[in-house]
């Protein structure tokens, strides 16, 4: 299933989308739901959108937390020189960073040097903690795409990464969850900075696999229902800059583009 969150004339609610897999938007609708699904199930209504005529926005915004992954490609980490690590390299961003697809992003003053990261993202269903490897399965609400927005100068100038990885706008997610999503098997993952493609790799190529760190996350943190994992990007990253636009996409879900202004 494939579940958005949506905006038509009100507030923002969730929606099953509905129509072939490798359909194009304007070919989908949206179901509105009743109640938030992450507590109450998957209940719809008798409302019906042609995806068209609503604005997708992000499919989740954490009520908790985001948590995500450094160093966890092997060929990212070393176009940035850096080692593999020998356990995930874990940091946070606030849920002020989120944004939905097509928002813009405005790149902050404190640094020229922001680049982009196409990741997949993992969404928890369900409070727990200390999750067997085993059990993975069972707590995860489904798969999000997700660009690791990232300031490389702060990141290389502050003590820690709050700042560079957690400003307003640096992560957007979309286009919708996908609760289907194969991570056993190796999935493509690309972005493309205005339409000329960047990164290209599978998920063959992360350190430490999705259920790794899932279970390796839940043994620091409490997760709880929305909250995010992001699991590390293909090499390939760069800096994006004003008037820029980049899409990012992970296949089985979707893919969704992010405009950058200042």
């Amino acid at each position: 299933m494939r579940i958005a969150r949506f905006v038509d004339q009100a507030e923002p609610q969730y929606g099953l989308v509905e129509g072939p897999a490798d359909a194009g938007q304007e070919e989908l609708t949206v179901t509105a739901l009743a109640g938030d699904p992450f507590f109450h199930g998957i209940q719809t209504t008798g409302t019906v959108h042609r995806l068209p005529d609503v604005r997708l926005v992000a499919p989740i915004i954490p009520r908790s937390k985001v948590i995500g992954v450094g160093r966890n490609w092997a060929e990212h980490a070393a176009e940035l020189g850096n080692e593999v690590p020998a356990s995930p390299q874990f940091f946070f961003k606030p849920n002020t960073s989120v944004v939905g697809p097509g928002e813009p992003v405005t790149l902050p003053s404190f640094s020229d040097e922001v680049s982009y990261e196409a990741e997949l993202a993992v969404v928890i269903g369900t409070i727990c903690k200390e999750v067997p490897l085993e059990r993975v399965k069972d707590v995860v609400f489904g798969y999000t795409v997700a660009n690791d927005l990232t300031a490389r100068d702060a990141q290389r100038t502050d003590l820690q990464w709050a700042r560079a990885k957690g400003f307003d706008g640096a992560c957007p997610l979309g286009p919708w969850i996908e609760t289907e999503l194969d991570v056993e098997a190796p999935v493509r993952i690309t972005s493309a900075v205005d339409g000329e493609p960047a990164q290209d790799g599978t998920t063959d190529d992360m350190v430490f696999s999705v259920a790794e760190l899932v279970s390796a996350a839940s043994e620091a943190f409490t997760l709880l229902p929305g909250d995010v994992i992001l699991t590390g990007t293909p090499s390939g990253v760069g800096h994006v800059r004003e008037g820029q636009r980049v899409e990012v996409a992970v296949e089985g879900i979707g893919s969704f583009s992010t405009p950058f202004r200042r």
